[in-house]
């Protein structure tokens, strides 16, 4: 058996030397695809990158939980239970205490505005934030989520801020003054 021979019985066949290699690109073999199975291909891809991306945020503590204010938060189990929790309320005024030996800060949320509410709050957290890096709205009187869990103490507890979220001030609040001027010209 000659060498010519050999490339033939094993199913090769001779290629000139004119003649190129082509390769074909990815892009090519979609090109093969009929558009009804591209569509649902893409589709079923975004829709496993929504799934993956729901799956990661929805572990505990992350960003798809919602706030309770501090009333609900009080009364719910997860407050004794010193479950993970986001908590929403206003600083009370005169209550931010910055520890810079303990790199901490302290404050108090209380459930109403404190421009807003009269006579003694009804509700009150005490909360521990283990950073001194605040919010830039972060003062006196805003509004804030806190996210973290309660923690039982001897003196009663605190809740360990792991997040404070400083919530923008309403633009769009009405003015108090005004509303009663328009009362008086009815």
């Amino acid at each position: 058996m000659s060498t010519k021979a050999i490339p033939q019985v094993l199913g090769f066949r001779r290629v000139s030397r004119r003649s190129t290699l082509t390769c074909r690109a990815p892009f090519d073999t979609l090109r093969g695809m009929s558009k009804g199975f591209q569509i649902a291909a893409g589709a079923t891809l975004i829709a496993l990158l929504m799934a993956w991306y729901a799956a990661t945020n929805l572990a505990p503590g992350a960003a798809f939980t919602y706030y309770k204010s501090l009333d609900e938060f009080q009364n719910a189990a997860d407050a004794r239970a010193g479950k993970h929790s986001r908590v929403h309320g206003y600083v009370a005024l005169g209550s931010i205490e910055r520890d810079v030996a303990a790199m901490q800060v302290r404050f108090t949320v209380q459930g109403e505005p404190p421009h807003a509410q009269q006579g003694a709050p009804s509700a009150l957290l005490p909360v521990v934030f283990g950073s001194l890096e605040t919010p830039d709205l972060f003062k006196e009187g805003a509004e804030v989520v806190v996210e973290g869990q309660l923690v039982q103490t001897q003196d009663g507890g605190h809740f360990r801020a792991d997040k404070v979220m400083a919530k923008c001030p309403s633009k769009f609040e009405g003015d108090p003054s005004a509303d009663t001027r328009a009362a008086s010209l009815n």
